[in-house]
C-alpha cells in the first residue's frame, strides 16, 4: 500500500520586471541582486534543497538569461581558478551549478502570480509541490518549508505560510481568516477558512499575512485555469487558493522566525546588513564599524 505523493518539486516564479530597483534592474534581473556575496535567487534555491526538493522549476521571462547562466557551469572560470590553486573560490563557483536539477519555462504574458504558477502544470503533474517567492528570504536556521511539507503530508490539501504583521500593514498583503486545529503545534498550525488579497485595514479578517511560501495540491492548476483576473487585473494565486478551501483542506503555518524582505530598496538594504552581521567572517568587523559610525552620527 502506497502513501500520498511526496513533495519533490519546487517552483520559483522569477518573471517579474523588478521596477522598484531601477535602474539596477534595467539589464539584470532583480533576482540576481547580491545579498552580501551571492544573488538573492541562490538563497531561495538553497532553501528548497535543504527541504529535500532538488527538482526546481523557475518561471522566467525576457531578460532572465543571467539566472540560467548563474546556475550553469563556467568551465573557463573553473579552469582558471583551478590553475591558480584557489580552491575556496572554485568551490563557491561550482556550488551554484551543483545545487539542484533546475529547469526553466517562460511565463509569456505577465498576467500575475497565479498565471506564473499555472505555467508549471506540465512539469509538476499530479503531485503536491512547493512554491517559493524570491522576494522573501527565510533564514536557514528556521526550517519553515520543512514544517509546511510535514503538515501537507499529514493533512493533505495545501499549506500556506503566514506571518503576523502590524494591523496597519495588513493591506499590503494577502490576508487569512483562520481557526484553531487540534494538535496545531502550539498554535503555529491553523486551518484557513478564507483568503483575501490586500484588504482594506478595516475589512481584514486577521493580522495574519500570506508570505511567499506555499505547498500546493495539484488541484490548484484546474482552479487557476478558470480563475478570472482579480486585484490589479492579474490572476491571483490567493483567489485560486480561496476557491480550494471549499473542496479540500487548506492549512496555514504561522512563521515566527527570521524573514528577510528583499522586495523594496529599504528592506533589501536591511536584509544585506542583517545577514552580513550574522556571518562569522563579516559580522564582528561590520557590527563594530556600524556602532562607531552610528555613534559619530548621534
Amino acid at each position: 500500500m502506497t502513501g500520498p505523493p511526496r513533495v519533490t518539486k519546487a517552483v520559483i516564479p522569477a518573471a517579474g520586471l523588478g521596477t522598484r530597483f531601477l535602474p539596477a534592474t534595467k539589464a539584470s534581473p532583480k533576482e540576481m541582486l547580491p545579498v552580501v556575496d551571492q544573488p538573492a535567487i541562490q538563497y531561495v534555491v538553497e532553501e528548497a534543497v535543504r527541504a529535500g526538493l532538488d527538482d526546481v522549476l523557475m518561471i522566467t521571462g525576457r531578460n532572465k538569461r543571467p539566472l540560467e547562466d548563474h546556475f550553469d557551469r563556467v568551465v573557463e572560470l573553473e579552469h582558471q581558478l583551478e590553475a591558480k590553486g584557489d580552491a575556496a573560490k572554485l568551490a563557491l563557483v561550482q556550488e551554484a551549478s551543483e545545487l539542484a536539477t533546475i529547469h526553466y519555462v517562460r511565463q509569456g504574458d505577465p498576467k500575475g502570480l497565479g498565471h506564473a504558477v499555472l505555467a508549471a502544470a506540465q512539469h509538476v503533474g499530479q503531485e503536491p509541490f512547493a512554491v517559493l517567492l524570491g522576494d522573501d528570504l527565510i533564514d536557514a536556521r528556521d526550517p519553515l518549508l520543512e514544517l509546511m511539507i510535514e503538515v501537507q503530508a499529514r493533512e493533505g490539501g495545501s499549506v500556506v505560510a503566514l506571518m503576523e504583521v502590524p494591523h496597519e500593514a495588513i493591506s499590503l498583503y494577502g490576508c487569512a481568516a483562520v481557526e484553531a486545529v487540534d494538535g496545531g503545534a502550539g498554535g503555529d498550525v491553523v486551518r484557513i477558512t478564507g483568503l483575501v488579497e490586500k484588504p482594506p485595514v478595516d475589512e481584514a479578517p486577521s493580522d495574519l499575512a500570506v508570505i511567499g511560501r506555499y505547498v500546493l495540491s495539484p488541484t490548484v492548476f484546474d482552479v487557476l485555469r478558470t480563475t478570472p483576473p482579480g486585484r490589479g487585473g492579474e490572476i491571483q494565486l490567493t483567489d485560486a487558493i480561496e476557491t480550494l478551501i471549499a473542496t479540500e483542506p487548506v492549512h496555514g503555518v504561522v512563521f515566527r522566525g527570521r524573514r528577510y524582505d528583499t522586495g523594496d530598496r529599504l528592506d533589501y538594504l536591511k536584509a544585506v546588513v542583517q545577514l552580513a552581521a550574522d556571518r562569522e567572517d563579516l559580522g564582528p568587523p561590520l557590527v563594530a564599524w556600524l556602532s562607531e559610525w552610528l555613534a559619530a552620527r548621534a
